[in-house]
This record gives C-alpha cells, structure tokens and sequence, in this order.
C-alpha cells in the first residue's frame, strides 16, 4: 500500500478542485466536514435518469469527479478551510483494463473491483493512500506495486510533490 503526504497542499487542492487533474477518476464517496457534514455516494441512481441519458452513463456504476467537482468546489471554497474531508477515488474500468493489458497481467478487469486512490485531509495535513479490491484470492503483489508506480508516476506528470510515508 502506497502511503504519501502531499507536500504543497494549496497547489494540490487547486489541480483537486479547480483544474481537470483528477476529473477521469471515478467517485466512489467523499466526506466533507465544515460546519455540517457532506456525505456524497458516488454510486450513480439509473432510476433518476431517462432511458437516453441512461444510455450514455452506460455500465458505469459510479460517476466520475469531474460531475461533482462543482459541487465540491463550492462546499470546500472561502476564508475557512474544511476541518476535515475524505475523497476515495477509483481508476474508472477502461483505464483499470489499459493498466492489465500494458502490464500483461494473468487476470480479467472482472476480476478487479476497485483500484483506489484514498484522500484524506485533517488539520492541514493531507495524505493518499492506494488500494485495491479483488474479486479473487491470490498471494500476488504485483497488481498493488503497479497501482503504486502508476499513482507515483501521475503525481510526478502533474508536478504533484509528495513524501512517501511509513
């Protein structure tokens, strides 16, 4: 399991809320916490919408940040910064499939529920964690060394610094 401190918080909440940075990860929840608290299901209700603008979710179970950004934007934004917030991101299946097809891994994407990105932020210190859910059993490690590698090389692409923790 990769553990990191971000070391320039301000930078990385604007790339978080302000830029596209994180908008093709799926939101599995977040957790905001200011004078009330925010719980947001990431799961997408298919009842809510019509039989076209299901069409266009398609299989996706969940949506992806860049549809509740905004709305997290304007939950985070002005003089006083959360006292706390929690975002679980997932690796949306198109890019879970390109990551097992580039690392010829054994297993089916249908093997995988989940590659996470866990983000957490309490008295000015904000930390990521990785993860991963499987539908299998297996003693294998690599899957997690390459979810690793791939969440380090996306942090250094968008010139994220970060201290890797014990």
């Amino acid at each position: 399991m990769l553990s990191i401190k971000i070391v320039d918080v301000k930078h990385f909440m604007n790339l978080l809320l302000k830029e596209d940075t994180f908008d093709r990860f799926l939101l599995n929840e977040a957790t905001v916490k200011t004078g009330v608290s925010y719980i947001i299901d990431g799961k997408i209700n298919t009842n809510f919408y019509d039989t076209e603008e299901q069409e266009a979710i398609g299989v996706r179970t969940h949506c992806y940040f860049a549809e509740q950004r905004p709305f997290l934007f304007s939950l985070m934004k002005g003089k006083k910064v959360p006292l706390s917030f929690r975002i679980v991101f997932m690796l949306a299946p198109a890019n879970v499939q390109k990551l097992l097809e580039l690392n010829q891994f054994s297993f089916q994407a249908s093997d995988i529920n989940g590659l996470f990105l866990n983000l957490h932020f309490e008295q000015g210190v904000l930390t990521c964690t990785s993860g991963s859910s499987l539908r299998i059993f297996t003693l294998d490690k690599t899957l997690d060394q390459v979810w690793e590698h791939y969440l380090k090389a996306f942090f250094k692409k968008h010139q994220i610094p970060f201290e890797e923790l014990e």
